[in-house]
């Protein structure tokens, strides 16, 4: 359990908290408790930002449709070359720099992230290696 911290709120606050929490079907103490730390997440990383997604709540580059997982599985995938995962992504060096910044300080998170989406393939590519067969027996 965490720390106890009361605070008030400006007017209109506590609707919109409200509206948006049924929205997105989540109480809004946990949804308040997000925004409270997305928000000083990205105020250390002002270039990630955090989106909704098939794959649940994540770390993105702002302006990009690509998260922070990907940048940092495709500098991985260059032997850690920044320069050769700009390249390859086509974005600034300093998207790529914004990534592997906020993956120092949270990277427990990117590695899940990367892990899942490995599984996924992996789980994705045995489904349809048994479609062939199932056409081809």
């Amino acid at each position: 359990m965490g720390d106890h911290y009361t605070l008030r709120l400006t007017p209109g606050t506590k609707d919109r908290l409200s509206e948006r929490s049924i929205r997105a079907q989540i109480p809004e103490r946990t949804l308040a408790q997000r925004y409270v730390e997305e928000g000083l997440r990205h105020d250390m990383h002002p270039l990630i930002h955090f989106l909704d997604g098939p794959s649940g709540r994540r770390a993105g580059l702002v302006g990009r449709g690509l998260d922070a997982w990907e940048v940092i599985a495709t500098v991985r995938d260059n032997e850690g070359s920044v320069r050769l995962a700009a390249e390859y992504l086509q974005i600034p060096v300093g998207l790529v720099d914004a990534a592997v910044t906020y993956y120092g300080e949270f990277h427990e998170e990117i590695d899940l992230e990367i892990a899942n989406n490995e599984s996924e393939y992996e789980r994705g590519y045995a489904a349809a290696v048994a479609g062939q067969r199932a056409l081809h027996p």
